[in-house]
């Protein structure tokens, strides 16, 4: 299954990190804007080839140090379909240099509209008789609040393509609590969550133990991550909230299972716009990128060995 393949390149570079693609055009270092306007004009199709170009760059400073991408389709989304046009390019780039792709797309809806969610994302359409991969990603992250049909289309698709998704369990966001820290039946709602997200997956374990249903929870609520960890064995954690959002290395350590497997962390803007730190204009934003990655990985190593 998917997460396996991720798990491997993590051991391969004894890095449990994902480096974020959330592009904002106030991240891209002026002189990619200048050459992409130029080229484009100030037009969607100049912000789109802007991002991508930004996108390439990080990608290709980032290599061999980060083992896993994720581009949030929002960021994308905003600049209509040339925009959509750069995030499968990014997909696509992103696999050529050897990164486990996670798209998120937190998408949540039921029948055949999942399902053809899960198409998209995940497998093929066909179309005239031949198949098509749209975007090919690896994983994605999904919502299922509104039950387990929402996630059956998805999960059909990693089991047959060996690929993976996160399902959002206990997200980072201030508000998270307001839904899923109420009490439903004898377990607080996350909890009922992840013990769904577990029962989902179930059958399909890999090598190291873990189902291709993973978890999303956040680094800001340390002590329900160390009870999730406990009470999911079987689910790979996702953990947004590094950094920027106040997320520690000693908060994420409890992600992580007595061997360092079973979680990725998550870090968008530190990586992206590392560059704004070093007064060079972005022009360093490669060598700025990298050394924010090669931190945070040496950051999480102080509390997370990997075996």
């Amino acid at each position: 299954m998917s997460f396996e393949v991720l798990q491997d390149k993590i051991r391969k570079l004894k890095n449990p990190t994902v480096a974020g693609l959330d592009p904002k055009l106030e991240y891209i270092p002026p002189h990619i804007l200048k050459e992409s306007f130029a080229a484009h004009g100030e037009t969607p199709a100049g912000a789109a080839d802007a991002v991508l170009t930004f996108n390439r760059g990080l990608m290709d400073a980032l290599a061999g140090v980060v083992p896993a991408v994720k581009p949030q389709a929002a960021y994308y989304e905003r600049l209509g379909w040339q925009g959509m046009a750069a995030l499968e390019q990014t997909i696509r780039y992103a696999r050529e240099k050897g990164f486990y792709v996670i798209a998120d797309i937190k998408r949540g809806d039921i029948g055949s509209t999942a399902q053809a969610y899960a198409e998209a994302w995940l497998g093929r359409v066909d179309i005239g008789g031949a198949e098509y991969a749209p975007f090919d990603a690896d994983c994605v992250t999904i919502n299922a609040y509104m039950g387990s049909d929402t996630v059956e289309p998805f999960l059909k698709e990693c089991r047959e393509r060996g690929k993976s998704l996160f399902v959002l369990v206990k997200t980072s966001n201030p508000s998270s609590g307001e839904i899923q820290d109420l009490l439903a039946g004898d377990r607080l709602v996350y909890r009922a969550m992840g013990d769904l997200t577990q029962r989902l997956g179930k059958g399909t374990e890999d090598k190291y133990g873990f189902t291709c249903a993973g978890a999303v929870v956040g680094a800001t609520y340390p002590s329900d991550l160390r009870e999730l960890r406990r009470r999911l064995e079987h689910t790979f954690f996702l953990v947004p909230g590094y950094g920027a959002q106040g997320g520690t290395a000693e908060d994420v350590q409890h992600a992580f299972d007595r061997y360092g497997h079973g979680a990725v962390i998550n870090a968008s803007r530190s990586i992206m716009c590392a560059w704004k730190k070093t007064e060079k204009d972005g022009l360093d934003y490669q060598d700025a990128a990298r050394a924010a990655a090669e931190a945070m990985r040496d950051d999480i190593k102080r509390f997370v060995t990997i075996v």
